[in-house]
């Protein structure tokens, strides 16, 4: 089975972003994906991040789920589950602050995807992950999308059979 994989968009990336959307790809090929409603107390908003990921805050305030559906959501899908995320400085501490607000703990683990590669995979990730991109012609940068191009970049790195492009449905929350 395939290492699971997670994403997560954000309001920014420094100090007070949060986390506007999270996706993740299981092993066996499965997706999940939401949007994030931001409490009234979350106000970062950096609007080269909304550039990177094309969701606008009023989009994620309509469209989101609370913190604590999110959450709950999160933790019965992944449970007892470690998602590999390539991004892990950011991600954790997003995460961190979606399940304080939530006031829960996490049921799952989150490692970086470094730890599965070795110097030589680690110095081909950039233009093997670039290939993937163009190869599989991916028009949003979302979350369950990106979770899945970096699931696919490592089976290709790795030489494991690799997902074909046109990847399964998402799980939507609810």
């Amino acid at each position: 089975m395939l290492p699971a994989v997670i994403d997560l968009e954000a309001s920014g990336f420094g100090r007070g972003s949060w986390p506007i959307e999270v996706g993740w790809v299981l092993g066996d090929g499965r997706r999940g994906c939401t949007l994030v409603a931001p409490p009234p107390h979350w106000t970062h908003w950096s609007e080269e991040a909304e550039h990177k990921h094309g969701i606008r805050r009023d989009i994620a305030e309509l469209y989101g789920r609370s913190v604590d559906a999110v959450a709950e959501w999160l933790n019965a899908e992944l449970a007892g589950r470690t998602l590999y995320t390539d991004a892990w400085g950011f991600d954790v501490p997003w995460l961190d602050r979606l399940f304080d607000e939530a006031g829960c703990v996490p049921y799952f683990r989150l490692e970086s995807l470094r730890t599965l590669l070795d110097e030589d995979e680690a110095l081909h990730w950039q233009p093997t992950y670039r290939a993937v991109i163009a190869e599989c012609a991916v028009e949003r940068h979302r979350a369950s999308s990106d979770a899945w191009l970096i699931q696919c970049t490592l089976c290709r790195l790795k030489g494991w059979r690799q997902p074909v492009c046109a990847g399964p449905l998402e799980r939507p929350l609810g």
